[in-house]
């Protein structure tokens, strides 16, 4: 019995370490477990850690207006010590040039810069993006078709659209991603096999996005984004377009510009056709205001180009009075100036100038037709008549007395009053003094003033 109690109480032992050892593993394999999933959860967080963030809305039509808001909201973001700008981007695309800058803007920005597509990411926004250093999207959201477009909205000329795509295979590589796909969205004859059909333009979804590289994340909120970047919300910021700046966006619009240079020469042309300062004179003022309070707000416009326009205002004004048409000429072109160098582009701006002033052209031929020539010239010539009905008395014609003779009733020094012919006449002296009862001689009236010498003895 002796021999059998140290085996049960050895196995019994040997249990214990056994267990005790397969206890020690599992804990082991559980720590390692979770420092592998915490490992996984930290690559699929961005890798830098950042201490400030900025969010820019890039939203509507990409145009100068625009550029001109991003730049000052880069150099805001940089002032506040961000280290970190999300572009909000939702837009359908719009002017090449202006997704140029921007697109520089960004690639050359110090601070990281990630692209943020929670809807659309069209044409030139697409752009945009590529030049990001990170493009999240959330499920939905799409990128890409973008084929430039011209004003009738035909696909844009050969050469455009091969320098665009271009630009969109560079802005590709910037970050590894394969330039044929920006090709792809971009011209409509390529053809990528289980992709792209030739005559279509390319767009992807996120899903497809993020399967050929064009998406590093997807999320489903901008929760999700803070999270994946690694940053608390309380260190995110927004920073918005001014009530000035939004004016500034809709007036450097190509369409809106045309629009506020029409209603500007409309305006003042029917103001000269139409007695009394109206409606049409007034929206023609506010109109050419709007366009350059635009313009300086986005910072293409200068005082310059203000006076320049004020100038040639004044000296067209200037030339219905004054004959030769130099003055005219000289109006015409600082006016047109004035309103060509406060345009963001000089081509842009003499385009828009040309439609509207083709339409005003047209437009004052019918009204001379319809008026003739004196409805205009009728604005500056004087229609008041001095009727004796309305009060008006005209002074009486005294020529008969030039010759005549009188004596003198009052001293002339000069002025005073000679009676003749019965009469008393209010007259003045052509020399000095002239005493009372003195025989006088009439040598000139001019309207009322009646001129009298003393006649020799």
């Amino acid at each position: 019995m002796q021999a059998v109690l140290p085996r049960r109480k050895t196995g019994l032992v040997l249990m214990i370490v056994w267990l005790a050892a397969a206890l020690f593993l599992l804990l082991i394999g559980s720590q390692s477990a979770r420092a592998t999933g915490t490992s996984e959860t930290q690559l699929e967080s961005a890798q830098t850690v950042f201490t400030k963030a900025v969010i820019i809305p890039v939203e509507q039509g990409i145009e100068r207006g625009l550029e001109a808001f991003l730049a000052r909201a880069f150099a805001s973001a940089a002032e506040q010590g961000a280290d970190l700008v999300i572009l909000d981007i939702n837009t359908p695309g719009g002017e090449i040039n202006a997704a140029t800058n921007i697109g520089q803007l960004v690639r050359e920005s110090t601070m990281h810069v990630v692209a943020y597509i929670d809807d659309q990411a069209f044409s030139a926004g697409t752009f945009i993006a590529l030049n990001a250093d990170q493009i999240v999207m959330t499920p939905g959201s799409t990128i890409g078709a973008a084929t430039p477009i011209d004003l009738a909205g035909n696909a844009a000329d050969v050469k455009v659209i091969s320098a665009w795509a271009e630009k969109m295979e560079a802005a590709a590589r910037l970050n590894g991603r394969d330039p044929r796909i920006a090709r792809a969205m971009v011209e409509i004859d390529l053809e990528i096999p289980g992709l792209k059909e030739k005559g279509k333009v390319l767009s992807l979804d996120a899903t497809q996005a993020a399967e050929l590289g064009y998406a590093d994340k997807i999320v489903a909120d901008k929760t999700e984004l803070y999270q994946y970047l690694g940053i608390e919300p309380d260190r995110v910021s927004t920073i918005e377009p001014t009530l000035g700046e939004r004016v500034a966006r809709i007036v450097t619009s190509p369409f809106v510009m045309s629009f506020l240079l029409l209603l500007g020469l409309l305006g003042i042309l029917i103001e000269l056709f139409i007695p009394g300062f109206g409606v049409a004179g007034t929206v023609g003022l506010l109109s050419f205001g709007l366009y350059f309070f635009g313009h300086y707000v986005a910072g293409f416009a200068e005082w310059l180009h203000i006076g320049l326009f004020v100038l040639g205002v004044i000296l067209m004004l200037a030339e219905i009075v004054l004959p030769g048409g130099i003055v005219g000429i000289i109006g015409f072109i600082c006016l047109a100036s004035g309103l060509v160098l406060a345009a963001y582009d000089t081509e842009q701006g003499l385009a828009s100038l040309g439609i509207a002033a083709l339409i005003t052209a047209i437009v004052a031929f019918l009204l001379v037709k319809r008026y003739g020539v004196k409805g205009l010239l009728s604005k500056f010539v004087l229609k008041d008549e001095l009727r004796s009905e309305a009060g008006y008395i005209a002074p009486r014609d005294q020529r008969e007395l030039i010759g005549q003779t009188g004596t003198t009733l009052t001293p002339l020094r000069p002025a005073g009053i000679v009676r003749i012919g019965g009469k008393r006449v209010d007259a003045v002296s052509a020399g000095g003094y002239i005493a009372p009862a003195a025989e006088v001689v009439v040598i000139q009236v001019e309207g009322t003033r009646v001129v009298v010498e003393e006649r020799e003895k």
